[in-house]
This record gives C-alpha cells, structure tokens and sequence, in this order.
C-alpha cells in the first residue's frame, strides 16, 4: 500500500537556523519558507536526492508544533511521510485494520498541494505517520 518516503519532518525552534545549518553546512538544495495556515505550520523543503527534509517551525499559537517545541525545546523529528497512490482507499484499509486516522478522517491539502492523513503515533510504534496521494 505504501509507496516512497516522501519526506521526514523535523519539528526546529529556530527555522531560519535550521535552514541555514542544511544549506551552508550540509550543502543542500533549501526551499523558501511557505506557511501553512491550515497545519498551523511554516515550512521549509530540503531537497536530497532521494527524499525531502521538511523542517517545521509554528504558525501562530494554536500550532501543533508549539506544543511539540514545548515538550522538545531543541527540536527533533516530528512524523514521517509515505506515498499512496489513492488515499481513500488507504485510509479504508487502514480503519479496516483497526488504526486511527487523526482528525475527522477527511485528507486535507498539504504542503505539496496533494491530499495527505495522519496516522496515530500509538498505531505505529510511537511515530506519527503522514500519508501524501501521489
């Protein structure tokens, strides 16, 4: 059912920090930031060769990722992304099989501009799973 790993996030306190330690100290292709009022989230894509990096910095103060810094003041990984061909279906077959999708269960447009789901972090072994329709 999965496909790619599309990206993994990383929750930072400090954005434009963090964008700069990729693009000068790791030599990475670094996207401009673009917020995402309905994720609560600004957002910066580093692109690698096989994957992105999504760095995550919050977005007014309902943010999940305020809470998430709150708990994490140095920041860390926040969720993984995978690739579905049809999300429907895979939202199905997951609620089918007895995992939680977060929310109400309908996709919401990510930051790629395609429909994406959360997936329970106490589904999958503690992490919080992001699914993207490609």
């Amino acid at each position: 059912m999965i496909g790619n790993l599309n990206h993994v996030a990383i929750a930072v306190p400090d954005l434009e920090a963090a964008a700069a330690q990729y693009r000068d100290t790791l030599g990475a292709k670094v996207n401009a930031p673009q917020d995402e009022p309905d994720h609560g989230v600004t957002v910066v894509f580093i692109e690698l060769p096989n994957t992105k990096i999504e760095l995550l910095y919050p977005l007014g103060d309902d943010s999940p990722i305020k809470g998430f810094l709150e708990k994490n003041p140095s920041g860390g990984i926040h969720h993984i992304c995978y690739e579905v061909e049809d999300i429907l279906a895979a939202r199905d077959r997951l609620i089918a099989s007895g995992a939680r999708v977060l929310g109400n269960g309908e996709p919401k447009i990510g930051a790629h501009g395609k429909p994406v789901l959360f997936l329970h972090p106490k589904d999958f072994t503690g992490t919080l799973v992001e699914l993207e329709q490609v």
